[in-house]
């Protein structure tokens, strides 16, 4: 499946999610509802990724942790914060780049309108 219909389906899903709940749940009722939808809709979706850090000789099995991978392609981090940070940003990269996907979503369903709280990455 292309990825910016891939994208296009997981921001509509969120869309609707917020528009139920608004701001002010935890981050991790909002995954395990976005889980649901997106499962719901046929998409093949993975929560909370393990993905291993090699460095030189040393492995660490579960060093980051994807919130949801979509379809194999999409990283999709979600965040219940004032606002975005750089650090926000260096994590979803640094999942992008140790897993060799191209594209990344980082919602924030901390703000009063959804469209304010989406980042899309591409590498």
């Amino acid at each position: 499946m292309d990825e910016s219909l891939i994208t296009e389906i997981i921001i509509g899903k969120c869309i609707d999610l917020h528009k139920s709940f608004g701001p002010g749940l935890l981050e991790s009722a909002y995954l395990e509802c976005l889980y649901f939808d997106l499962k719901e809709v046929g998409l093949k979706v993975r929560k909370e990724v393990a993905l291993p850090l090699i460095y030189k000789e040393i492995k660490l099995e579960k060093g980051y942790r994807i919130d949801l991978l979509v379809e194999e392609q999409v990283v999709v981090e979600l965040k219940c914060v004032e606002a975005f940070s750089p650090v926000h940003e260096a994590q979803i990269l640094t999942y992008m780049k140790l897993g060799g996907f191209s594209t990344g979503l980082m919602i924030n369903f901390q703000v009063k309108m959804l469209k304010e709280g989406i980042k899309r990455y591409k590498m």
